[in-house]
């Protein structure tokens, strides 16, 4: 497996990662969870990204690693807690959506917390940036990203406050 410093962080990230979106849309069952996540690891690979809106994923993944946290890096996003119809950049929304993300995983902190696709408009009031350096301060993270695409995307690199961008580039949608 080929590894690659991530972003501003001192993460030895694998260039090939399990994304959590699927195992919560297709209702995957722990087992098969299981069974995936440790092929993967044993693979090589070390960075499990998920969402708090993905529907059962983080609790799948939470009951999936046991012992193995240690041998990853963790990932989720935030910003709809209700939802992916339904987001909420509010900082007691934010935060409470990181706490339960925590409690999903069975973890005390992940590696990345990451904005899910907020506004230009919203990335430049600059509440949601501060929410994220308070839930970092808090022991909640370790790093602070950015997860969307265009002018949101450019701003959120040109205002240097996130460790990370991921935009939404899959091999898959070619």
């Amino acid at each position: 497996m080929e590894y690659r410093k991530l972003g501003k962080t001192d993460i030895n990230a694998s260039v090939l990662g399990f994304g959590g979106s699927e195992i919560g849309y297709q209702q995957a069952s722990v087992g098969t969870v299981k069974k995936l996540l440790n092929e993967a690891l044993d693979g090589g690979l070390n960075v499990i990204d998920t969402a708090e809106c993905y529907a059962a994923s983080e609790e799948l993944i939470g009951e999936a690693l046991g012992k193995r946290r240690k041998d990853l890096y963790l990932f989720t996003k935030c910003g709809h807690e209700s939802g992916w119809s339904q987001p909420d950049w509010r900082s007691e929304s934010l935060l409470r959506s990181i706490q339960r993300s925590l409690k999903r995983l069975k973890t005390d902190y992940v590696d990345l917390v990451q904005l899910h696709s907020c506004s230009d408009a919203e990335l430049r009031k600059g509440d949601v940036i501060e929410t994220l350096k308070r839930a970092r301060e808090r022991g909640y993270t370790r790093y602070v990203g950015y997860s969307g695409d265009s002018q949101a995307a450019l701003y959120a690199v040109e205002c240097g406050v996130f460790d990370t961008l991921q935009t939404s580039v899959n091999i898959a949608d070619q």
